[in-house]
């Protein structure tokens, strides 16, 4: 019996005209929506002046200005950070760029970009409010409660750890993992 329903279902499916078209008319109005921006073009913009220079330490100079009034440039060297075991070596880039707005206004872009993060300066950049004298001594005596309650929980870990057994001290930090890491 298995075999005769599985003979009509092959037999159906093999007997079924594929009907193509239906994927071709799909395909049509998806790309009727396109059609009108088949035809449209940009105008290229000239690269008027581009200059790279590459040293064997690391340290490089490009600049380069295009046609619509976008100059920009850069340098960059390897910089020693850290100390010890933990020294290593971060790329420090320095430079500027600009370009016209829509409304005409020349827009200048500097920026440092270092193992400290990327910092851009410019006339149209928004800057913060200043931080009134309140808030800020509200800030510095919160930071200061977090800084005494941190060095106060550490001098009490320390006075613990030197009177408790090695044995209990790993207790501990299972008791820790399965206060954190839940």
């Amino acid at each position: 019996m298995k075999r005769v329903i599985l003979a009509v279902i092959l037999g159906l499916a093999v007997a079924q005209d594929p009907n193509y078209r239906s994927n071709y008319q799909d395909d049509d109005r998806q790309n009727a929506a396109t059609d009108g921006r088949r035809g449209t073009t940009t105008t290229p913009i000239p690269i008027l002046h581009w200059n790279k220079q590459q040293e064997h330490d690391g340290t490089y100079k490009t600049s380069y200005e295009t046609g619509n009034n976008i100059i920009a440039e850069e340098s960059g060297y390897i910089k020693t950070v850290g100390e010890g075991a933990e020294q290593g070596e971060a790329l420090v880039q320095q430079g500027s760029y600009s370009y016209m707005s829509p409304e005409g206004q020349l827009i200048t872009i500097h920026y440092t970009a270092d193992e400290t993060g990327f910092h851009a300066s410019g006339d149209h950049i928004p800057t913060p409010p200043p931080v009134s004298e309140e808030i800020q001594k509200g800030l510095d005596l919160i930071f200061a409660g977090i800084r005494q309650q941190e060095e106060a929980e550490a001098r009490e870990a320390a006075s613990k750890n030197q009177q408790q057994p090695l044995s209990q001290q790993i207790d501990r930090r299972d008791d820790y993992d399965k206060k954190f890491r839940q």
